[in-house]
């Protein structure tokens, strides 16, 4: 772990000589004047990426986490930059919010940890204290299953950055200079993201029982409908209907709609499906990727 550079600014240091000699018989001592020096203060700083592995980041948002470190020597506040255009992505995040760990629990709590405003630096920050920001982003719409991205964190201090050596009069704490660190006063980190999204393709598939034991479509035939939904990706959709509604000409056939091979109840009730008077509705919710999910029912040609 990066710590602060040694003496806290704005320390004091007094030094007073002292010398003592002999003349004759006689001894004696004398004290020199004091010298005080006023400790400046360092500007350093030591961002890391908080995620050892990519970030998987879907249909919603996902949660980058940084620290920020204070390695100089005073309290100090930093700006901080977010890049998401790093060379190399095969996508660019979409930057929604930059907020603080307000709580320092380490996790992103919305609605407790605050927002940090654009253009706005972090609060100051003690010497050898850390600040977790979690960047929240979200996927552009070109990004496709499995492609990878970083987002870049830069934290520069505010009282000024630069070539190591070079001093702000008078702005350290305590009254003294502030002075660049071997940091140069900014330093940054990477995250990285990868995009886990799926896709849902959707056959339908008709068998036909007729009356006489075969398989012609005459009036009193019945048609197994066959349904299959099939998620691909390694991410998951949401909120996942299978809907049909019944041909013209045809009467659907009470309580024979299945969910792989389970019956449902036609009623709007607590499995997953509805049979209303034009159609099905069976409602898969969540659903993962590599999943296949089949809804069969029947109806009757008039």
């Amino acid at each position: 772990m990066a710590q602060a550079t040694g003496v806290s600014a704005g320390t004091l240091i007094e030094n007073t000589a002292s010398a003592t000699y002999t003349s004759g018989t006689a001894s004696g001592t004398v004290q020199s004047n004091t010298v005080t020096v006023r400790v400046d203060e360092l500007l350093d700083v030591a961002v890391a990426g908080l995620t050892s592995t990519p970030v998987s980041a879907g249909s919603g948002t996902a949660v980058l986490a940084y620290s920020v470190t204070n390695t100089g020597n005073g309290p100090e506040a930093f700006n901080l930059a977010i890049n998401p255009a790093v060379a190399g992505n095969q996508f660019d995040a979409t930057v929604q919010q930059v907020v603080i760990d307000s709580n320092g629990n380490g996790t992103y709590d919305p609605g407790v940890d605050a927002v940090l405003p654009s253009g706005s630096p972090t609060p100051s920050i003690a010497a050898d204290g850390s600040l977790t920001v979690f960047v929240i982003v979200s996927l552009p719409t070109t990004a496709t299953d499995g492609q990878t991205s970083q987002v870049e964190l830069t934290a520069s201090a505010v009282t000024g950055t630069g070539t190591p050596g070079t001093a702000f009069a008078g702005q350290g704490a305590g009254g003294g200079d502030a002075v660049v660190g071997s940091s140069g006063a900014d330093d940054n980190a990477f995250d990285s993201l990868i995009a886990t999204l799926a896709t849902v393709s959707l056959t339908k598939a008709a068998s036909i029982a007729d009356p006489f034991g075969g398989s012609q479509p005459v009036p009193g035939a019945v048609v197994t409908y066959t349904l299959t939904a099939t998620v691909n990706g390694t991410g998951q959709v949401e909120n996942l209907h299978v809907t049909d509604a019944y041909p013209t000409g045809t009467t659907y056939e009470a309580s024979t709609m299945t969910l792989d091979a389970a019956a449902l109840t036609d009623a709007a009730d607590a499995d997953a499906g509805t049979a209303s008077g034009t159609g099905i509705d069976v409602n898969l919710g969540t659903v993962a990727g590599g999943t296949t999910k089949v809804v069969k029912f029947n109806v009757k040609i008039n």
